[in-house]
């Protein structure tokens, strides 16, 4: 296993954008910009893994059409090493409204992300075993995440997962399988619900007492970390107390940077390629030094419209935020 290598395993969308001053309504029709370029979680994560620093894999499914054509060019052009199964589903698209705030509605059509499948995953076990760490959204098929996280943990490297979308299934199985999982408040809702951990609204977890936040996340995944990121309220991070991460703490609050925000789309993405990446490269370091450099990191990529084509560089990051304390 090498310490510096990202393997992301997940979904690479052609997006189709659409700016308005707001968002439509039901039955209603806006004018507004169009713009087309490069998304879906997977190839945002791993743009943004490698930009930070991470040599990275992404492995995916793609089909046989313009939209695939993109994809390994585009990840050439980053230095992303591609491991794609051909598809004959055309290349997964996105549909994205976005208003003059920076706020998003996204609708995803699958295509050839849906044909990813656990024996493809499986056969890439050299590459998922050099890695660090592997990294795993949920616009995939459940068994094709379940398959990269198990060879990560057969591999050595840390099984990470970003529980996202929310109305995604995450079964006991595949949490089991996790060591570290980074959902935003609104997953966190959600999976909580799903492991019968009660009904906690996603619009209170932010205000929520540390502890009982804590509490939460213990019973979630109790032997591993839970990283809930919470938008302009920053990132609640949660660790097992047998497994700090370096951390002094167990729980504790990162505040999220100011900045100029135009396009919220593709941030959360930034977050997790950017922590993966801080993982891989320096395991050494106290896990909250890697969640501050993933927050800014996210927080920059928001200054620009678009999502893969958004993600900042480390030389960026550390050039608009030079402190790195937390």
């Amino acid at each position: 296993m090498t310490s510096a290598r990202v393997a992301v395993v997940g979904s690479f969308n052609v997006d189709h954008v659409w700016r308005a001053p707001r968002l439509p309504r039901p039955g209603e029709t806006l004018a507004g910009d169009y713009a087309t370029g490069p998304g879906g979680k997977g190839f945002n994560q791993a743009v943004a893994a490698r930009r930070a620093g991470a040599g990275t894999h992404f492995i995916c499914a793609l089909g046989d059409d313009p939209g695939g054509a993109l994809a390994r060019t585009l990840a050439a052009d980053d230095g992303i090493e591609l491991r794609a199964l051909a598809s004959t589903a055309p290349t997964g698209t996105a549909g994205i409204y976005t208003d003059a705030a920076g706020r998003n509605s996204i609708v995803i059509g699958a295509g050839a992300n849906a044909a990813l499948d656990a024996t493809f995953v499986g056969q890439q076990q050299a590459t998922l075993g050099d890695a660090a760490v592997v990294l795993a959204q949920l616009e995939t098929p459940p068994a094709a995440v379940l398959a990269a996280l198990h060879s990560a943990r057969t591999g050595g490297a840390l099984a990470m997962l970003n529980p996202a979308p929310a109305n995604a299934p995450v079964d006991a199985a595949l949490l089991a399988t996790c060591d570290l999982i980074t959902p935003n408040e609104t997953e966190f809702s959600a999976l909580l619900q799903a492991h019968g951990h009660g009904t906690v609204e996603p619009e209170t977890i932010a205000t929520m007492p540390a502890a009982a936040l804590h509490a939460l996340c213990r019973a979630l995944l109790p032997g591993g970390s839970v990283v809930v990121t919470l938008g302009e309220a920053g990132v609640f991070v949660s660790h097992a107390q047998a497994h700090l991460r370096g951390d002094e703490a167990a729980h504790y609050r990162v505040v999220a940077e100011r900045v100029a925000t135009v396009d919220s789309t593709g941030a959360g993405d930034a977050f997790n390629g950017a922590l993966a990446a801080g993982l891989a490269l320096d395991p050494a370091a106290p896990f909250a030094t890697h969640v501050r450099f993933a927050s800014r990191f996210a927080a920059l990529s928001t200054e620009q419209h678009g999502a893969a084509a958004s993600m900042p560089t480390a030389k960026a990051v550390h050039q608009r935020f030079p402190a790195q304390a937390v």
